[in-house]
């Protein structure tokens, strides 16, 4: 594969999957399902595009009862491609998929989610939360508003999920919160972003802490970069051109490539003695975890 992608961008967050070029790959023919999800109910945050739609259909190759939430309005269409696909590769003993329109950036927002899928599968087994946005910006640029909207979707959400899943789940149950390379690295356009990924692994060290006791393991993914939605929505194109040059790989990865983490982490019998971990799928950067 090589590195970098045609210019392109969208002005609004969240990004549109369905509209970029080339479409950001989910599946791959190599991947082998073999049940490690079986009879599981999996609840993903920003299912619809990019790493979380990857994730959604491994889990349901896997054997899982799949809920996954979306922006309304803006990623409808991806939501809506992304349910069919998951209808079509379910296992026969799971549930029907479902799909819920919210703004996970507010408390009341997330107890909804819950509720929802709690009604519809009666738990949550496994918890991941993925959804978030990022914008470029500089120090003497940064508003006080969006500062706030940035952490209320990327660690706020992940904070308030937990506290109402929590209730759903049990000893056996994983939680696998998404950080990203940038919270080891530092990135100098995404402070922002950056800032709340680095959140998250403390959050991810400190609730595996927690919740040790009670059986419930919690882990997180840091990728590289990722050719998902998120970036076409807040980088230029010339950083669009380069994207994923600056790997030792030289290249971004797909999201079929990052979501087998996300599978390994959910599975019991594949990582029963892992929590407060990071996965680091990205491409040979080197990190100091």
């Amino acid at each position: 594969m090589a590195s970098g992608f045609p210019p392109q961008k969208q002005e609004t967050q969240p990004g549109i999957q369905h509209v970029m070029d080339p479409t950001p790959e989910f599946s791959s023919s190599n991947y082998k399902p073999s049940n490690k999800l079986h009879g599981k109910v999996a609840l993903v945050t920003g299912g619809d595009s990019g790493i979380g739609k990857a994730v959604c259909h491994c889990y349901a190759l896997e054997g899982a009862s799949v809920a996954f939430t979306y922006v309304k309005g803006r990623e409808d269409k991806d939501a809506d491609e992304t349910l069919r696909l998951l209808h079509e590769v379910k296992t026969r003993e799971a549930k029907e998929p479902i799909m819920i329109a919210t703004d996970l950036g507010f408390e009341e927002n997330c107890k909804r989610v819950v509720e929802e899928v709690v009604n519809a599968f009666g738990r949550i087994d496994v918890l991941v939360n993925c959804a978030a946005e990022q914008h470029e910006v500089s120090i003497e640029d940064i508003d006080e508003a969006r500062l706030e909207r940035v952490f209320r979707t990327n660690i706020f959400s992940q904070f308030f999920l937990v506290k109402y899943a929590l209730k759903h789940m049990k000893e056996g149950s994983s939680i696998i919160n998404t950080t990203s390379v940038v919270a080891y690295g530092g990135n100098s356009s995404l402070l922002e972003y950056t800032s709340t990924k680095g959140a998250i692994v403390s959050f991810t060290r400190g609730l595996a802490l927690q919740l040790a006791p009670k059986g419930i393991r919690v882990n997180g993914v840091a990728p590289g970069p990722v050719w998902t939605p998120l970036i076409t929505a807040s980088f230029s194109d010339e950083a669009i051109k380069q994207f994923g040059s600056e790997t030792p790989m030289k290249r971004a990865a797909q999201p079929v490539e990052v979501a087998p983490s996300y599978v390994f982490l959910a599975c019991n019998h594949c990582s029963s003695y892992y929590t407060g971990q990071i996965l680091h799928p990205n491409g040979g950067l080197i990190v100091n975890a």
